[in-house]
């Protein structure tokens, strides 16, 4: 499995951006899906993560209400992000796994990252 991401950009707080996360290889419909991010200096930290068969959907504390994951049959995995803000500011990464988990170590592959810049 590739993981190609794509969507950053600079938004103004209060704005809102969607992030995309192409994969590749013909076995993507049976692994579950996560989003992270890492800001500068800080840990990464688990954003959101939905499961192989689009049944079950879980949120970071910080971003929930706020951002949507999302997965379509053209083998894409969507991050909606509303109501932006400037602590939402970092490097965000897409990753596939056999397990469902906010634990970065359950998952197998990675995407190459998209950075987001929340201004305020």
């Amino acid at each position: 499995v590739q993981l190609q991401a794509s969507g950053g950009g600079l938004v103004q707080a209060g704005g809102s951006l969607r992030l995309s996360c192409a994969a590749s290889g013909r076995t993507f419909s049976s692994y579950n899906m996560g989003w992270f991010r890492q800001a500068p200096g800080k840990e990464r930290e688990f954003v959101a993560a939905i499961t192989w068969d689009d049944y079950s959907t879980y949120y970071g504390e910080s971003v929930r209400g706020r951002f949507t994951i999302s997965k379509n049959a053209k083998n894409t995995v969507n991050l909606q992000m509303n109501s932006l803000k400037p602590e939402d500011t970092a490097v965000y990464y897409c990753a596939a796994g056999r397990r469902f988990s906010v634990l970065g170590n359950a998952y197998d592959y990675w995407g190459q990252g998209t950075l987001v810049t929340v201004s305020s």
